[in-house]
Formats: structure tokens, C-alpha cells, sequence
């Protein structure tokens, strides 16, 4: 048996929590141990929350500290072989634990596992198969708002899992450095799924794990003001660590060119304060990120062209923020 941890990063999940952690009990294999890690949520969803499935444990924070800070306190806390992250609006199907651990399994050389994540309200809709990178320095969910076709029932080799559902090889994490804390949240799953690949590891996509997603639960609306700063200072950063030598110079101009384009169309939406906040942001953290860019790349185990292949090349994008799921 598979020993596996799940770890929930919650902030004010309400009822979507409760549901989520019924699904959780309904698994058809039971996880070692659920961590839920409450970002001092205020709305008493974490009453009674040890209660709803077996094995659970809350670690509770005194104030906000993001998702990805939330993820590396509980992953500081496991020492099970294989670790899943769930959000509290993500409801699993009874074999999604199964699915992945068979996939991971029968899949040696693969570190992460994403699922086939279905929107809740229409689940003839995919609310995505894992994400995308593009060669200009973007990322989203890959097929998401797309019904849901005959070819998203095959497995296959992704970019990176989304993070509201899917299952990581512990020690890959922990070598990794677990999540960038500086990120809080939105495209920390991609800047960590980024330095896998580039420290040798694969990730796949495993269509038979489900879940039904909500999706921007507690951190409002898609274009909200906190979801346009985060996911459009992020990419940035996660450019700058991680595209690798000469692909990073290569690349640069059209990166700068998308962040114009993405400051001219927030600033005609009426959003002009906080994407130039995003960006301003975003500057002043680069001389940090070009630190943490030097150790990522000096350990980089694989070839430039392999990360070349791993891109998305397509010319036409949707310049969307990164904003899918439970984060604040």
C-alpha cells in the first residue's frame, strides 16, 4: 500500500470544505493523512472540520500566509511517499486517490500526477487537464471552458499539474524547496512544476482521476483587483527563475511585449492601478528572483531543447491571469 498524505490549504472554504472532505472519507483507498492547514479563516469553516473524514489533522495559522506558504508548513509535516494537494472546492470522484496512485504506480519515471478537473456547475466542461507553458512567459490551464472530447480521455505527458488536484512524489518536492512563498499564490504550481522539469522530472496527465471544481471560491471573481495583481506580477517571476540559458534572451523581448500588452488591456478595462502595481512589483523583486534563478539553473539537469519541446509555441494566446482556484 501506497502510504499518501493530502494536504488542503483553506481560507474562509465555508461549506465547500465540508463537502470536500466528505469526498474525501468516500475514497475508495483512504489517504495515511489529511493535513488542513487554515489560513485564519473567519467564517467557522474549520468547526467540526476534524470530524468529516478520517485521519485529518488542522494546522492553524495565525494570519493569511498565501497557498504556497500554507502547502510547504503542512509538507514540512509529511513523511508518507506520495503527498496530493486538493482545494477545498475541488470534490473528488471516490476513486481519485486510486486513480493516481495506479498512474504513479505503473509510472515510475513520472513525479507529478494532474487530474481531469470538470466544472461544477457544467461537468460536460472541462475546467482543465493541467497547464500550459508558453514561450512568451504565460501559463494556463490547458483545454479549460472546453466541453469536454473523446481526447481528453487519454493520458499524457503536461507541462505541469494543476495544483487543485494532484499528486506529487514527497521527495521531489522536498528537494525541489517545496512552493516560492514570495509568489502567495497564483502560478506557484507552475514556477514548482518549472524547476521539476528542469531538474529532470516528467508530469502527466491522468484523465481517470476526477475532480469537480468551483473554482475562484474565496478569492472572488476571475478579473478580481487580488487575482489581476497576483496572476499578472507571477509570471514574471516565474520567467525570470526559470527559462534556461540562452531560451531566457531569446525569448525576453516577446515576454516584455505580452506584459505591455497585458498592461494596455487592464488599463482599458479600468484596471490600470493594480496591473502597473503588478508590474512595478514584479521589477522590484527581479533581483531577487535572478538569486533564486542562479541556483535553479546551476542545478539544471536537462537540455535546453528539451525545454524548448515542453513549450507551448502556438502563436495565438489568451493573455488570461492564472486564476482558477481557491488561493487567499
Amino acid at each position: 500500500m501506497m502510504a499518501i498524505t493530502v494536504i488542503i490549504v483553506n481560507w474562509n472554504g465555508g461549506e465547500l470544505l465540508a463537502e470536500c472532505l466528505w469526498r474525501l472519507k468516500a475514497q475508495t483507498i483512504q489517504p495515511t493523512r489529511v493535513l488542513v492547514v487554515d489560513n485564519a479563516s473567519s467564517d467557522g469553516s474549520m468547526t467540526g472540520a476534524g470530524k468529516l473524514a478520517n485521519n485529518v489533522t488542522v494546522i492553524r495559522m495565525n494570519t493569511n500566509i498565501g497557498f504556497a506558504a500554507g502547502n510547504n508548513r503542512a509538507l514540512a509535516d509529511c513523511d508518507t511517499e506520495f503527498v496530493a494537494l486538493l482545494n477545498p472546492d475541488a470534490f473528488p470522484e471516490p476513486d481519485w486517490l486510486e486513480r493516481l496512485l495506479a498512474a504513479a504506480r505503473a509510472n515510475a519515471d513520472v513525479t507529478a500526477f494532474g487530474s481531469r478537473q470538470l466544472c461544477h456547475d457544467n461537468p460536460e466542461v472541462l475546467d482543465g487537464i493541467g497547464d500550459n507553458y508558453h514561450i512568451g512567459g504565460f501559463a494556463w490551464r490547458e483545454r479549460y471552458g472546453i466541453r469536454q472530447q473523446g481526447q481528453d480521455l487519454v493520458s499524457r505527458e503536461i507541462f505541469s499539474p494543476c495544483a487543485a488536484a494532484a499528486l506529487y512524489r514527497r521527495q521531489a518536492l522536498v528537494d525541489a524547496g517545496g512552493f516560492d512563498e514570495d509568489f502567495f499564490c497564483y502560478l506557484e504550481d507552475v514556477d514548482l512544476g518549472f524547476r521539476l522539469r528542469l531538474a529532470g522530472h516528467k508530469a502527466m496527465y491522468v484523465p481517470d482521476a476526477v475532480v469537480h471544481h468551483v473554482g475562484s471560491a474565496s478569492t472572488g471573481e476571475e478579473w478580481s483587483d487580488f487575482a489581476v495583481y497576483h496572476g499578472f506580477r507571477n509570471p514574471v517571476w516565474v520567467f525570470i527563475k526559470n527559462m534556461p540559458g540562452i531560451l531566457f534572451w531569446l525569448l525576453l523581448p516577446l515576454h516584455v511585449a505580452l506584459n505591455l500588452a497585458s498592461i494596455l488591456l487592464f488599463s482599458m478595462r479600468g484596471q490600470g492601478r493594480v496591473i502597473i502595481k503588478a508590474k512595478k512589483d514584479a521589477f522590484l523583486g527581479i533581483s531577487r528572483m535572478w538569486r533564486k534563478r542562479r541556483d535553479i539553473q546551476e542545478n539544471r539537469v536537462v537540455s535546453i531543447g528539451e525545454i524548448w519541446k515542453a513549450l507551448d509555441k502556438r502563436i495565438f494566446l489568451s493573455v488570461k491571469p492564472h486564476v482558477r482556484r481557491n488561493r487567499s
